[in-house]
């Protein structure tokens, strides 16, 4: 009997030797990655292909040529988004330059950002008039202002546009705040509200929808003050909201752009 259980364990223990030899090895274990990588490639998926290469240096050390093989493949997948985005970013480029045609620039010593001034609303020609002002930077940072001129003082806090029963405001923003500014000469007063961090983004995209009706606004404080948007000034907004959000994503393309640069060094 003992013999019997013996050769039994005997048994057992060459078949699981055998079994074990007999699975795949690293580097086959590897090269099914490798497809899997492929596969999800076909399908449109750079990022879980991706992973699937760089998990194969980790799992299977030994796997020397498939380790080559699927760094070899990563920056294939990389050189490949790096043409297809930079192809992406010469577009916007162009639609920078067109939209530019109708700004100003300029860069105070101050400004992190070029400043985007539209033709129409600068200084010299808006001083003496009240009116909402756009403001625009490279970033693709972009916030209105309300410009009051006049013979009494209105302490407005913020503004509503409209036109019958369509209408967007701002949030407010308060007398004692920073970006709220008064000034007074040869008995002329001056106010000045930015709404800036966001505090303006529904007018903004109110105006820029709106350019074909006849917008007006209400400067909103201890006393109201009626304008009516020149067609210009609404032209301005729009011309700044479109070129801002073609900024914004010409900025997110170049960070992108800028890191698959990297990992291109780093599979060389």
């Amino acid at each position: 009997m003992k013999r019997v259980y013996s050769s039994a364990v005997f048994f057992l223990g060459l078949m699981s030797v055998l079994f074990v030899s007999c699975g795949p090895s690293p580097s086959e274990k590897a090269s099914q990655q490798i497809n899997r990588a492929e596969t999800l490639l076909s399908q449109g998926d750079t990022v879980k292909a991706v992973q699937s290469l760089d998990s194969i240096a980790k799992s299977y050390p030994e796997a020397v040529a498939q380790i080559k093989q699927a760094g070899e493949m990563k920056k294939r997948i990389f050189v490949a988004e790096l043409v297809s985005l930079r192809a992406q970013r010469d577009s916007l480029n162009e639609q920078v330059n067109a939209l530019s045609k109708n700004f100003t620039t300029k860069k105070g010593e101050f400004d992190q950002y070029m400043q985007y001034v539209p033709k129409r609303q600068s200084v010299n020609r808006s001083w003496d008039r009240s009116f909402i002002q756009v403001h625009l930077d490279a970033s693709g940072r972009i916030y209105l202002s309300s410009n009051y001129y006049g013979d009494k003082w209105l302490n407005h806090v913020a503004i509503r546009v409209y036109d019958g029963k369509l209408d967007a405001r701002t949030d407010t923003v308060p007398l004692n705040d920073v970006n709220n500014h008064h000034s007074e000469f040869l008995d002329k007063k001056w106010e000045q509200v930015s709404y800036k961090n966001g505090k303006s983004d529904d007018v903004i995209k109110f105006i820029a929808e709106h350019t074909d009706l006849k917008l007006k606004a209400v400067f909103l404080g201890k006393r109201y003050y009626y304008i009516v948007l020149e067609t210009f000034d609404k032209e301005a907004v729009k011309n700044a909201y479109d070129l801002s959000l073609v900024l914004k994503a010409k900025n997110k393309l170049d960070k992108q752009i800028k890191s698959l640069e990297a990992k291109v060094k780093e599979t060389n």
